[in-house]
């Protein structure tokens, strides 16, 4: 399990961030401090996994691409920070079970559910995939939605945004499953396109 390796990149991480980008961290009392959270942000960058764990003090486990753990030294930081590797393109359901092994353990996983980087410079974030929905749903965790607003430029800020917890199930209609997916995964987008809207409307 996470221990001093990713405590300690998590304090380089935080230096980097505060003198290289000015990062902001805005919301972080949203987040409780236990039990299972699904963390679910927009994607603009490589960056954004390590700006998004870097924000709390609980640790956050990540699905990182399959490709990362084939390179030596990169895929075996990952593994010691708490990453996993999923499939991307496909149902991957190994990955789906270690999410939910940990949520059941009451960890907190990140996943950005729009499934891949978009760098749309009006801000408005790509269709959003069932996976995450189904992840939430399934294990009764609390979804956080979270913005990261970029861009990532040496000496320009980059605020990250934690909203409240909410319940999605609770919110959640259809009358099938496949209507229900639909309706969470337009939630989670919706919650998180707001925060960014915010952000930008300030």
């Amino acid at each position: 399990m996470i221990g001093r390796v990713y405590t300690f990149w998590r304090r380089v991480a935080r230096m980097i961030l505060a003198f290289g980008y000015r990062w902001q961290v805005l919301g972080r009392e949203n987040v409780p401090g236990s039990g299972p959270l699904v963390l679910c942000c927009n994607h603009i960058s490589n960056w954004d996994p390590i700006t998004l764990g870097s924000g709390l003090e609980r640790p956050v486990f990540f699905m990182a691409k399959e490709e990362l753990f084939h390179v030596p030294i990169a895929g075996k930081l990952a593994l010691e920070c708490g990453a996993f590797p999923v499939k991307r393109g496909s149902g991957d359901r190994q990955a789906i079970r270690r999410a939910l092994e940990l949520l059941k353990e009451g960890h907190t996983v990140g996943i950005f559910p729009e499934g891949t980087r978009n760098i749309q410079a009006d801000g408005t974030m790509r269709e959003v995939q069932p996976g995450a929905a189904m992840i939430a749903l399934k294990s009764s965790a609390q979804v956080v939605p979270v913005a990261i607003v970029g861009p990532y430029r040496l000496f320009r800020p980059v605020t990250i945004i934690y909203g409240k917890p909410f319940d999605l199930a609770a919110e959640t209609v259809g009358d099938n499953n496949a209507e229900r997916m639909h309706h969470a995964a337009a939630i989670i987008q919706r919650e998180i396109q707001s925060l960014l809207d915010i952000h930008k409307n300030a």
